[in-house]
C-alpha cells in the first residue's frame, strides 16, 4: 500500500484568514449596510504600469506570427531578463553574472522548491514572527525548525544566538508581518554567523522596493561574505503588481559551496529537470520593469502606498501607539492597545469602525497582542480607516 507524506499530518491548521474570511462574512451578512475597510491583505490595488502593459502587449503580437513566435523558454530564465536584473542589482552596487540569477513564477513558489537543495536532516531556523511559509514547508519536508523569538525590545529584528547552529536560515528584510528593516550592521553579524557554522541563509527580499533610508541594504549581497553564505529570493508582486501576473527571480552565486557541491549547479539541475521555465510573454512584461520608463513607473506606485503608511503612522503617532514598519516596508506592525489580544483587537476594529486587519497571533506565538496593517490599499479607503481608526481608540 502506498505509504504517503505523514508529514502533511504535522501542519498545524491555518486558521488565519480563514477565520478572517468567516468573520467579515458573518459581519456583512448581520449588517449588510455597511462597507468593509480592508487593511489586512497583502495584495496590491493599483493596476500594471503603462511600460509592462505595452510590453506584454507586445509579446503576444510576437507570438501570433512564425517569424517572433517562441515556444519553450530557458528553464532558468529568457537571457533579456537575467540580463536585465544583473544590470539592476549592479546599478545598485552588487556585481552578479547573468547567469546567476534564476527567474521563478513567484518568490512564494521559489521559497518552497529552493528547498530540494537541502538534506531534510538539515535544521532551519525561523525568525517569529514569520510568514507562515517558511514554516510549512520545512514541516511538509520533515525538517525540524529552530524558532528564533523576536519582540518589542529589540524592534522584531533579533541577532545570531551564537550558541545555536542552524544549518538554514531564514531572513526576510523588510520584514513580512513586522516591517522591521535589518540595518547593514545587524544583517553582516548574520552573514558573519552564517559563514561560521557553514549555514545557508535564504534571504527574502520581496519589499526591497519600499526600502528609502540610504544607508538600509537593498540586498544581501552588499554585505562582505555573503556570496558564500546567501540565496536571495525576489518578487515583483509587491514592487511591480505582478500579483496576479506571476513572476520572481533567485540570486545564487556560484562561490556558494558546501561539502564540494555548488549550490548554483545544482540549482540549474534541479531547474531544467522539474521546470519548463516562466512563459515568454510574462517575461517580456517584466524586463519592461527595469528600463528607465518602467523604473520611473513603478516608483510611483510605490510612492502611493507609501503615502498610505505615512498617513497610518500619523494617526498611530497621534495616538501613541507602538508599531515598526511603514517608513521602509509595506506593513506597519503594531501593539494591540490597552493590552488586547490579536483577536480582540480584530474584532474591536471590525465591529466598532469596520476597518479589518491581521491579528499578529497568526504569524507565530510571538505575534501575540499586535496586529498587522497593509498600506496597499486605495487612498481614500486608506484615509478613511485612519480617520476611524482615531476616533475609535481616542476614546
Amino acid at each position: 500500500m502506498l505509504t504517503p507524506n505523514m508529514n502533511y499530518a504535522n501542519l498545524k491548521d491555518s486558521y488565519l484568514f480563514y477565520n478572517i474570511a468567516q468573520k467579515t462574512a458573518a459581519y456583512l451578512e448581520k449588517n449588510p449596510d455597511k462597507r468593509l475597510y480592508r487593511m489586512g491583505i497583502g495584495d496590491v490595488s493599483l493596476p500594471l504600469c503603462d511600460a509592462v502593459i505595452k510590453a506584454l502587449h507586445e509579446a503576444v503580437e510576437d507570438q501570433a506570427s512564425a517569424k517572433t513566435f517562441h515556444g519553450y523558454m530557458p528553464e532558468c530564465g529568457a537571457p533579456f531578463l537575467r540580463e536585465a536584473i544583473a544590470n539592476y542589482y549592479r546599478e545598485k552596487g552588487v556585481c552578479l553574472k547573468n547567469d546567476e540569477v534564476f527567474v521563478s513564477s513567484g518568490a512564494s513558489d521559489e521559497l518552497g522548491d529552493i528547498l530540494d537543495l537541502f538534506d531534510k536532516s538539515s535544521d532551519a531556523l525561523v525568525i517569529e514572527p514569520a510568514y507562515p511559509a517558511y514554516v510549512d514547508a520545512n514541516v511538509i519536508a520533515g525538517r525540524n525548525i529552530i524558532h528564533l523569538a523576536s519582540g518589542e525590545e529589540n524592534g522584531f529584528l533579533p541577532l545570531p544566538d551564537q550558541n545555536t547552529n542552524a544549518d538554514i536560515i531564514y531572513l526576510c528584510s523588510p520584514n513580512n508581518p513586522t516591517g522591521a528593516v535589518f540595518n547593514r550592521e545587524q544583517l553582516q553579524q548574520w552573514v558573519d554567523y552564517a559563514n561560521r557554522v557553514q549555514a545557508v541563509i535564504l534571504f527574502d527580499a520581496a519589499y526591497e522596493a519600499f526600502i528609502e533610508q540610504p544607508d538600509l541594504p537593498h540586498s544581501i549581497f552588499e554585505l562582505e561574505g555573503a556570496r558564500t553564505c546567501a540565496i536571495e529570493i525576489c518578487s515583483l508582486s509587491k514592487t511591480a503588481g505582478f500579483t496576479g501576473t506571476r513572476l520572481g527571480y533567485t540570486v545564487i552565486p556560484k562561490q556558494l559551496v558546501r561539502k564540494g557541491m555548488c549550490l548554483h549547479d545544482m540549482w540549474v539541475r534541479n531547474r531544467t529537470t522539474k521546470t519548463n521555465g516562466v512563459s515568454y510573454i510574462i517575461q517580456k512584461g517584466a524586463a519592461a520593469i527595469f528600463t528607465p520608463e518602467g523604473q520611473q513607473q513603478i516608483k510611483k506606485n510605490i510612492q502611493v502606498y507609501k503615502e498610505n503608511a505615512a498617513c497610518l503612522m500619523k494617526t498611530l503617532d497621534s495616538l501613541g501607539i507602538w508599531y515598526c514598519g511603514g517608513k521602509n516596508a509595506p506593513y506597519i506592525w503594531l501593539k494591540c492597545p490597552n493590552g488586547m489580544s490579536s483577536w480582540e483587537f480584530f474584532d474591536y476594529l471590525l465591529q466598532e469602525v469596520q476597518v479589518v486587519g491581521t491579528p499578529g497571533e497568526g504569524f507565530g506565538k510571538c505575534g501575540e497582542g499586535f496586529f498587522r496593517f497593509s498600506t496597499f490599499g486605495s487612498p481614500e479607503d486608506t484615509q478613511e480607516a485612519a480617520r476611524r481608526l482615531a476616533d475609535l481608540l481616542k476614546k
